[in-house]
């Protein structure tokens, strides 16, 4: 999806439609703005093209703060989308109580054309789930609500615990600050890291956290009467192109490596091995998109060693070969 053209073979933006439902809560609608509408090409072009719409004629809707949204596209907006974005709603009623799509819901949904990017943030994945897209799927809601979902929808296979999963042409997402995950995620997928760096950058997040990182974490902030990890993953990501042990990581915070190991994970959601390779797959990808060294250089200098160690890591990260990935990102997009 890095570039869409029209009829004629030239340039348009992808088009992002954003389902605004009655008891929306206004921080998860605006997160596709927020990420969508930063990234340009090399010619100062949007990338995306983001709009509002309801599953009715244009007019107000209900938020779960103290006031309303003016939506100034009905329905019939959906159905020119590239992609179609469901943020979470506290008034979903049937599709919530009972996992069925509400009378608008089911006549809004068949205008989405076939081949249709479709994404959910947090509890939107009633929504998808209801109109059956997720059947046989693997898919993510807010921890809070997973066990429930899955009783209300058996067929879809659910996972707690990540942050947002990312199934080809449908994605879904754990709440609140994981759907800014996943809307990352798309642009590094459409446009390369490069561009979705730069968005996250001014949009003052993490450039990068897994999908498949835990989405609840038990000491998210960590004890102030204790050390945390965090200068030992600066010192790593120093680094990244020596060989790394895991007991000169804990040397870096004065612990054990049990202790560090533990704390690690606390604190990120993933082992210090599973962040490492994390962080030199990022690497891997911006040295591919941003220089002309070769593979095998690429891979030292992200700290794999040889390139058939970075070409198993990225073919198992992001299903394609290094030359592959440098001959799809290499379009030079900005933002």
């Amino acid at each position: 999806m890095t570039t869409v053209v029209d009829g004629g073979g030239g340039f348009r933006p992808h088009r992002v439609a954003v389902l605004a439902l009655d008891g929306l809560l206004p921080f998860e609608l605006g997160i596709p703005h927020r990420i969508f509408g930063r990234p340009r090409d090399a010619q100062r072009r949007r990338l995306y093209e983001v709009v509002t719409c309801s599953v009715r004629p244009p007019g107000p809707v209900e938020t779960d703060a103290d006031f309303a949204i003016d939506v100034r596209h009905g329905p019939e907006a959906l159905a020119t989308a590239d992609t179609v974005i469901v943020p979470a709603s506290y008034e979903l009623g049937p599709v919530y109580e009972e996992g069925v799509l509400t009378e608008e819901l089911a006549a809004a949904f068949p205008l989405i054309r076939p081949g249709t990017r479709l994404a959910s943030i947090c509890t939107g994945a009633y929504v998808l789930a209801a109109a059956g897209v997720l059947d046989g799927r693997p898919a993510t809601t807010h921890w809070a609500d997973a066990d429930r979902f899955q009783r209300m929808f058996p067929r879809v296979r659910v996972d707690p615990e990540v942050l947002f999963i990312d199934d080809g042409d449908v994605l879904t997402s754990a709440g609140v600050a994981a759907g800014i995950d996943l809307c990352l995620h798309m642009v590094r997928a459409d446009h390369g890291t490069a561009v979705a760096n730069e968005v996250a950058r001014r949009t003052v997040v993490p450039p990068h956290r897994d999908g498949g990182q835990a989405q609840y974490i038990e000491r998210p902030v960590p004890d102030p009467q204790q050390a945390t990890t965090t200068a030992a993953r600066a010192w790593a990501l120093g680094r990244l192109h020596e060989p790394i042990q895991l007991r000169d990581m804990a040397a870096q915070v004065s612990l054990s490596v049990r202790t560090f190991t533990r704390r690690f994970r606390e604190e990120t959601g993933v082992s210090p091995g599973q962040w490492l390779t994390q962080q030199r797959v990022e690497r891997a990808r911006h040295l591919l998109e941003s220089t002309d060294l070769s593979v095998d250089q690429v891979a030292r200098q992200a700290g794999f060693g040889t390139a058939q160690s970075m070409r198993q890591h990225l073919q198992a990260a992001l299903g394609v070969t290094p030359t592959a990935y440098r001959r799809t990102f290499r379009a030079g997009s900005t933002v």
